[in-house]
């Protein structure tokens, strides 16, 4: 126990900091730098937190990195094996190509000659019912000109193909379909005249024969003067 008269360390202190100014400040600075040390340990300890976590996310990144490099490898072997197809889509398109074209001239080949197996068996159908009219089928023969300057049917280079017979000085004119429309009708009238023009003579008559007739071209075909020979017609 302090003894009387004595003044302990504590009221020491305590007058000195109310009475000495420089002491106050001094103490206050003590006591403000170990607040500054202990904050700086806390944020010391927070950015070693940081650091950490900043490896951590360095090490994601470097294994986005890896990541990126493997599917950048795949997406270039995927672009080689495209590029592969692509090639052999073209080669297997040019033997595509070539293979149609070569379809079509089969095809067409098989088509004239079916146009001309299918002219022959429409006419042998009929045979007795032409021969009435005056039509020997085994004579009739093919005309084929072109309209070089449009003069004969209207259109500049068209193709006209039909049947013709010459008997006892007379011409006639003989279009075969296993089907008549009326734009056929349309059009054996059309060459009709352009075989006049083309022979600088009369067509004395024109024929249509046909397995079957849609109505309204037959009905169009007496019309134009055309005699049909067919089957049946179709209403």
């Amino acid at each position: 126990m302090p003894v009387e008269g004595q003044v302990t360390l504590k009221e020491e202190f305590l007058r000195l900091l109310e009475k000495d100014k420089e002491f106050r400040l001094a103490v206050a600075g003590l006591v403000g730098y170990s607040e500054v040390l202990e904050r700086l340990r806390e944020h010391d300890k927070k950015f070693t937190e940081i650091l950490a976590r900043l490896e951590e996310h360095d090490k994601k990144f470097v294994e986005v990195l890896r990541r990126l490099e493997e599917h950048d490898k795949k997406f270039a072997e995927i672009l080689g094996e495209i590029r592969e197809l692509r090639e052999d889509f073209n080669r297997l398109s040019a033997r595509m190509d070539r293979l149609e074209k070569r379809v079509e001239v089969t095809i067409g080949s098989m088509g004239r000659r079916w146009g001309v197996d299918l002219e022959r068996m429409v006419l042998e159908i009929f045979k007795e019912t032409l021969e009435e009219r005056g039509i020997e089928a085994g004579k009739v023969e093919k005309l084929r000109f072109v309209d070089e300057d449009g003069s004969l049917t209207g259109v500049r280079g068209r193709i006209v193909d039909v049947d013709v017979l010459v008997r006892d000085e007379k011409l006639f004119l003989v279009e075969v379909k296993s089907r008549a429309e009326i734009a056929h009708v349309e059009d054996l009238f059309v060459k009709a005249g352009a075989v006049e023009k083309h022979l600088k003579r009369r067509v004395d008559k024109v024929f249509l024969v046909a397995i079957n007739v849609d109505k309204e071209a037959y009905e169009r075909a007496l019309e134009l003067g055309i005699d049909v020979v067919c089957g049946h017609v179709i209403e």
